[in-house]
């Protein structure tokens, strides 16, 4: 197994994490809490290197008084497992992506609709613009939405085929994860597509023994989590953009002293912004690396609008029954500004 990519840790967004962290004048407390957080990121991966940095600087800044510990690769499980652990105490924390953040509160992946967000700029106007629904929503269900942590912007990528239309993927090899809403009612419009349900952590193996040949990702992720190792094309069209977020559990942020609670929530916002301009700039490194080893392609005008036309079907029959109609209407209107 091919060893994970090593990134430099002395980037500009992890140079000003510290900057932030380092110069605030630290909190006391009598007593030394430490916070258990999930993720399914490599602890030497880009968002691995943000994690330590963000927890150095966060035991400075309070003295010693509030940690952060880090289970790397899904030690804690998957993310249904992550978020089940945090509801019942065994987690206090969790850096998921919008799968994760959508079984806290599902309309948060209308960010995530396949062919509605394409640049970051949109991406950014819309999130920004609904940050405050969205906060409340998940304080409502009992968690701290810290800060945000895009993943990437995803491609589809494949093993020994192109795949220029929709109808290109039946009969593959595709999978759905558990806990997303979209997928599903995808390629039951496709058609002709059994998706397998699979764990993050499983879809390495099952590249491995060819059961799946058909991976839609962003590039930096499908090259930490190994994937990109076991494809060989990739469509250069973004499908959409994966998002992802650092979330706590209300009932431990209510335990801590103000003075910690307020160094959690501050560096929380830091590490969200830091992360999320390190990987935006890593994916784009990652996508480079892989057009040069894989084989690229390019989808024609009407081959691009038949994925158009399906993508405006799964969304359609999505709103307003697996979304709010208010929130997935915000959303589409923000992603034409």
């Amino acid at each position: 197994m091919p060893p994970v990519r090593k990134t430099p840790l002395l980037l500009v967004a992890c140079q000003c994490i510290l900057t932030v962290l380092l110069v605030t004048q630290p909190a006391r407390s009598a007593e030394s809490t430490t916070l258990q957080m999930g993720t399914l990121a490599p602890a030497a991966s880009p968002w691995g290197q943000v994690f330590k940095v963000w927890a150095k600087g966060l035991s400075e800044r309070t003295g010693g008084a509030l940690a952060l510990q880090f289970f790397w690769n899904g030690q804690q499980g998957d993310e249904v497992a992550m978020v089940a652990k945090m509801r019942t105490g065994q987690l206090d924390g969790a850096a998921l992506t919008a799968t994760g953040l959508a079984l806290i509160y599902r309309d948060v992946l209308v960010l995530q609709l396949p062919g509605l967000f394409r640049t970051w700029e949109r991406l950014d106007t819309a999130r920004n613009a609904m940050r405050g629904g969205f906060d409340a929503q998940f304080e409502r269900r009992g968690f701290k939405l810290l800060g945000w942590g895009d993943v990437g912007m995803a491609h589809l990528m494949t093993k020994g085929f192109e795949v220029h239309t929709p109808a290109d993927l039946k009969h593959r090899g595709c999978f759905i994860l558990a806990g997303d809403p979209i997928a599903p009612m995808f390629y039951s419009i496709v058609g002709d597509v059994t998706p397998r349900q699979l764990g993050v952590t499983e879809i390495l193996a099952g590249l491995t023994s060819n059961t799946i040949n058909v991976v839609n990702a962003p590039a930096i992720a499908a090259e930490q989590l190994q994937w990109a190792s076991r494809l060989d094309h990739i469509d250069r069209d973004v499908s959409g953009i994966g998002i992802g977020g650092l979330v706590v559990a209300s009932p431990k942020l209510a335990s801590l002293p103000a003075d910690a609670y307020a160094a959690l929530v501050d560096t929380g916002r830091v590490a969200g912004d830091a992360l999320t301009l390190r990987i935006r700039r890593e994916d784009e490194a990652a996508f480079e690396r892989l057009k040069a080893r894989m084989t690229t392609y390019d989808t024609t005008a009407d081959e691009q609008a038949q994925w158009a036309h399906i993508f405006r079907e799964t969304s359609a029959r999505l709103r307003g029954t697996t979304f709010d109609a208010a929130v997935f209407d915000a959303a589409v209107a923000y992603s034409q500004q």
